[in-house]
């Protein structure tokens, strides 16, 4: 006598089977597990200045009444992103031209493209010490953002606070990748001399942080790929919409068609 397998134990056996999909790997830098400890090598984390960046630069000493000429005046709002205006009124910032220069009070133009703060800072320093003793020179870049798109928790628009910033620090505050990201397929997107240049990522390896993708830069996008699992989810939730759709249609079809024929044979 044949066995004949209970439909219940039938339906719990395919769902079992055809609904389980393979979870993604959650893991980051996989190569480091065989060793407890380690290093790695890192690359250089230093933002250089492009046209359009908005700095806040502020010049102090021990004779306030001498460095006063080379700060610009206070305004309400400061900065051009400021939405609201501010209760206390704060320091203008300089916008970096076309040509890569700012006007600074006294000294006149500045070309700071492709310098780093700490490098502007230097010679602005070097050239206000003539008539100024001891300048405490400050420079901020106030424009660092970072938008990060694609599968991760929380997409949208970073406003960074440091210059040392990592993919990582970005994938963090977006709330890390969610369950459909792929980790071996990460896009950072870079504006550099008018092109918009690009690399891939592996989360998995460890040999990012000698990349000079993996400390960001202003207007860099961080671009998160979905895994083949998703992508798959996705063509068969469209095939199976367009299915219950032409199911839909037909089933109406029939039914008035059998309305009409039941109406005729009641005459």
């Amino acid at each position: 006598m044949k066995k004949i397998i209970p439909i219940g134990c039938g339906l719990a056996l395919l769902l079992a089977t055809s609904c389980s999909t393979p979870k993604p790997s959650m893991g980051f830098f996989k190569d480091t597990r065989e060793q407890a400890e380690g290093t790695l090598p890192l690359s250089d984390y230093s933002i250089k200045i492009k046209p359009d960046d908005e700095l806040l630069i502020t010049v102090t000493s021990t004779e306030p009444a001498a460095s006063a000429p080379y700060n610009l005046p206070l305004s309400n709002p400061a900065t051009r992103d400021a939405m609201v205006i501010q209760a206390q009124p704060r320091q203008q910032t300089f916008i970096v031209d076309k040509q890569g220069d700012i006007y600074f009070p006294i000294l006149g133009v500045i070309h700071v493209e492709g310098l780093t703060t700490e490098q502007i800072k230097t010679t602005l320093t070097n050239r206000i010490s003539v008539d100024v003793k001891d300048p405490i020179v400050r420079v901020e870049l106030i424009n660092f953002t970072v938008n990060v798109i694609g599968e991760v928790t929380k997409p949208g628009k970073l406003k960074v606070e440091r210059e040392r910033y990592s993919v990582l620090d970005a994938l963090a505050e977006a709330g890390s990748l969610n369950e459909f990201g792929d980790r071996t397929n990460v896009l950072v997107v870079r504006e550099n001399n008018g092109q918009a240049e690009y690399h891939y990522i592996d989360l998995t390896s460890s040999d990012i942080t000698s990349s000079p993708y993996y400390y960001l830069q202003q207007n860099d996008v961080v671009m998160v790929s979905s895994t083949s699992t998703r992508e798959s989810n996705s063509r068969y939730d469209t095939n199976n919409s367009y299915r219950v759709q032409v199911v839909s249609t037909i089933v109406s079809a029939v039914s008035v068609i059998a309305s009409l024929v039941i109406a005729l044979a009641v005459k």
